[in-house]
């Protein structure tokens, strides 16, 4: 029913501003759309991405966006890095961290926060 469907990903931030610079300062997203004071609305790539205040930011212990980014997720983390962003660093059975990138076989994995705690990450796959 709907897997031809695009799907948009949601992340609840406390202050749009902050967000505003780590979204598209940071991370270089581009803004499409915006609903007053509550939403931000961002391309990334072929998808979109609602940024939107919410009292319950941060809450969500699991990732909430993944970019798929294949073989240049080294350099990719590397220029997030240069600009200052940090790399979560995960205990996990069978993976062994190569810098920020966390590797289990041909997967490579890296992990990182936005300013309200919400877990995204770039993999090679």
């Amino acid at each position: 029913m709907l897997g031809n469907i695009d799907a948009v990903a949601n992340l609840a931030v406390k202050d749009l501003a902050v967000a505003r610079r780590f979204y598209e300062g940071t991370l270089g997203l581009v803004q499409v759309d915006a609903e007053g004071d509550e939403v931000i609305v961002y391309r990334s790539g072929g998808t979109r991405i609602n940024v939107y205040r919410s009292q319950f930011a941060g809450t969500n212990q699991a990732t909430a966006v993944t970019w798929q980014v294949g073989d240049d997720i080294g350099r990719i983390a590397e220029a997030l890095k240069g600009r200052g962003v940090r790399f979560e660093h995960y205990d996990m059975p069978d993976t062994k961290l190569e810098g920020d990138l966390h590797v289990m076989g041909d997967m490579k994995v890296a992990w990182f926060k936005d300013p309200d705690g919400n877990i995204l990450n770039l993999i090679n796959g």
